[in-house]
């Protein structure tokens, strides 16, 4: 199943028993909101949703036990890791596409450089979403249906933007669904910008202006990351403060 087949299965099939509880009901209101938004949002968008869910999961953790606390607390790490390993991720690529656009100015043109690094990338980026299906596959008794939730759409939501920039030949679900979303434009300059450098006749000014562009859109990407990876943080200080009361 492709991640963003995945998100669209989770939007389908998982319908969390309504309950009486505010918060509870804040939390199931964002999860709803980002789960049906994943198919026509972009992926900024997406990323806005995701740090509001995360905003509203911080009131409701405490409403909960210790021992499901803990569990919470262990796989935090695990996500902020997975955050970070996406924006280092995007910020090479960015690197990588203002070092192309420079060699190309100075007419010296080191496609050659780039492709490396693209290669590197993807290897980084094979390897994160191996672990993630790994990480996916896991469950823990102790964390109730709400949180698991909340990290099952999280790692989706990663898993989906992993693939975006490793540039699948076929388009996903999503980005067939999101046709003018910032999402599909990822997708589009990442490939355009693969398969310019992998034609046997270079056009220097086509790839500068799809570098251009792909590096406007990691920058909106950057951003968005930045903000989760912040609400992950505050999340997990919240966590412990909590536990240590």
């Amino acid at each position: 199943m492709s991640p963003s087949n995945k998100i669209a299965y989770h939007a389908r099939s998982i319908s969390l028993p309504t309950r009486s509880n505010p918060l509870t009901a804040a939390v199931e209101e964002q999860l709803s909101k980002l789960r049906s938004s994943v198919l026509t949002s972009s992926i900024s968008n997406n990323l806005v949703a995701l740090k509001d869910l995360y905003e509203c999961v911080e009131d409701f953790l405490s409403t909960e036990d210790g021992k499901c606390l803990d569990a919470v607390l262990d796989r935090s790490v695990m996500l902020l890791d997975v955050c970070g390993t996406i924006k280092d991720v995007s910020s090479q690529m960015k690197q990588s596409s203002q070092d192309l656009q420079s060699s190309i100015r100075r007419q010296s043109n080191e496609f050659d450089a780039y492709m490396t690094s693209r290669k590197k990338v993807c290897k980084v980026i094979q390897k994160c979403l191996s672990d993630l299906k790994k990480n996916t596959n896991k469950n823990n008794d102790l964390i109730n249906d709400v949180l698991k939730e909340v990290e099952a759409t999280t790692l989706a939501v990663f898993e989906s933007i992993l693939s975006f920039l490793s540039a699948p030949k076929q388009r996903s679900l999503v980005s067939k669904l999101a046709t003018k979303s910032a999402t599909q434009q990822v997708v589009n300059e990442v490939t355009k910008v693969d398969a310019a450098l992998k034609s046997k006749v270079i056009e220097a000014k086509e790839v500068q202006k799809s570098l251009a562009d792909l590096e406007m859109n990691l920058q909106e990407l950057e951003d968005g990351l930045e903000s989760v990876f912040r609400c992950l943080i505050k999340n997990r200080v919240s966590l412990l403060n909590i536990l240590n009361q």
